[in-house]
């Protein structure tokens, strides 16, 4: 068959992550075209001519949502699957990001009726392929946990050091051993301690940290050798 009969479009969609209150969530859009259904997909769209991949995906991003994100981090391309869009032959590309959503307000926009964050345990059946690509965007985030140290995106500027292990046990689902876990984290230096501490009903005081992202980024260049110990 000649090229010039080729008729395939490419799409990108965003997988992004936010936590708070030890659960973790996804941000999902609410959609409706022409005569069809309403239903819940994740943000996205068509790739325009004049404009990279990832220029696409937080352009559709910013007009679906509302939500800017720095850092995206390119998933897997959905394609194999020929009749996965219902409207056409669409190829998508697919990127997951994580966020702090304490510090995003959402804004339904454009083709987007509504737009929420969803607890990953809860998430309603997706149109297309979108339960698939969540999947796979968890199974990733799970992996990556466990021998890189990320995350900090999801997580106040300040938090206590008890949050960090409380993400990290919520999204890998199992429980690390936390002394191994801080005696490392702490190793890397690119966790500071402040001065500072919680407001906390009850209990000990705990100290805020922060986290450094100048240092990460000097140590993730040099290779930063992480694994996480369970119980």
């Amino acid at each position: 068959m000649s090229a010039s009969l080729q008729n395939i479009k490419i799409a990108v969609d965003a997988v992004v992550f936010g936590y708070r209150e030890n659960k973790l969530y996804v941000l999902l859009i609410q959609q409706k075209f022409g005569s069809q259904n309403t239903y819940w997909a994740l943000p996205g769209g068509l790739v325009q001519e004049d404009e990279s991949l990832l220029e696409a995906v937080k352009r559709e991003l910013k007009e679906e949502t509302n939500v800017s994100v720095n850092y995206l981090e390119q998933l897997y391309t959905f394609g194999d699957d020929i009749s996965r869009d219902p409207r056409n032959r669409v190829i998508s590309v697919a990127y997951f990001a994580l966020v702090d959503p304490s510090k995003l307000t959402l804004i339904a926009d454009t083709d987007a009726d509504h737009v929420s964050w969803v607890e990953i345990d809860k998430i309603p059946n997706l149109a297309f392929d979108h339960d698939e690509i969540v999947n796979r965007a968890i199974k990733r985030l799970k992996n990556k946990l466990t021998y890189q140290p990320i995350g900090f995106d999801l997580l106040p500027n300040k938090f206590m050091f008890s949050d960090l292990e409380n993400l990290y046990t919520t999204i890998i689902a199992k429980d690390i051993d936390r002394r191994n876990f801080r005696k490392k984290m702490m190793s890397f230096g690119f966790i500071t301690e402040t001065e500072e501490f919680a407001d906390k009903k009850s209990g000990r005081p705990a100290k805020l940290y922060t986290f450094n992202v100048a240092e990460y980024k000097r140590l993730e260049k040099e290779g930063i050798h992480f694994e996480i110990k369970l119980v």
